[in-house]
């Protein structure tokens, strides 16, 4: 067990990839650990019972955050569960790590698929944060997942490129607001992870090479290279750092 030792983090997307590697540290470090997902139940409930085995404790909660119904649910049996378990809806951490990607260019961009992708990429954890302010406790942390992409130009990708540059500009603005309470707020930006989300470029020898070829150490990210500097912005250490973008990427395009 480490330094979150009796704080509570609600991590979006933790069932898979970054969220769950997220979760699991954090849950190593001694968090209550809310795990949310949208239909990966089965997966949840495994980061769950590993953060157990640990030691730790942890909650599985599941819900659409796409829509603010769906985010007004996963927060409300969240924070109910919390307060059967410790007394308090209060949390510490919030990791705003779910998303979804979408790989077409302009040209080939449908309406429908572009709203679905800021909804979750935008929407959610923009209205997250609004409805979790009044139970997120002052120092508290609030750390969200961005991308390289957002300075790094990738035409394929413009959709996803620019839901990840709107999660930057929520991450400055909110940081002078919400520093009169000491919470702190910061993005990670990853570069090529290897996630379930990057499956056929990892099954492609030749899209693997390319996406090593990213990092000046010619590899891949792995969660757990994104969960390391996770539970830093989550720790009490950090609490000098606020409204920033750290790049996450292996040097990718230096």
């Amino acid at each position: 067990m480490g330094n979150l030792i009796n704080k509570v983090a609600i991590v979006s997307g933790g069932s898979r990839g970054i969220g769950r590697a997220i979760a699991l540290r954090l849950g190593r470090e001694g968090a209550t650990v809310v795990v949310h997902y949208a239909t990966s139940r089965d997966a949840a409930e495994e980061v769950v019972e590993e953060i157990n085995r640990m030691g730790g404790s942890a909650i599985a909660v599941g819900s659409d955050l796409g829509t603010m119904d769906g985010i007004k649910t996963f927060l409300g049996v969240a924070e109910q569960e919390l307060l059967a378990r410790f007394g308090s809806k209060e949390f510490d951490i919030l990791i705003n790590n779910a998303g979804t990607s979408l790989a077409a260019g302009i040209e080939d961009t449908k309406e429908a698929d572009f709203d679905s992708l800021m909804a979750l990429n935008v929407k959610s954890p923009f209205f997250l944060i609004q409805q979790a302010l009044p139970h997120l406790r002052n120092e508290g942390r609030i750390i969200q997942i961005s991308s390289a992409v957002t300075r790094i130009s990738l035409p394929a990708i413009p959709a996803y490129s620019m839901s990840k540059a709107a999660i930057n500009g929520l991450t400055l603005s909110l940081a002078n607001q919400l520093g009169s309470r000491g919470i702190t707020i910061n993005a990670i930006a990853p570069g090529f992870v290897s996630t379930d989300m990057q499956a056929a470029m990892l099954q492609d020898s030749e899209s693997y090479q390319i996406g090593a070829n990213f990092s000046i150490f010619g590899r891949w990210g792995e969660p757990k290279d994104i969960a390391d500097i996770a539970a830093f912005l989550a720790s009490p250490e950090s609490g000098w750092i606020t409204g920033q973008v750290i790049d996450a990427s292996g040097g990718s395009h230096l």
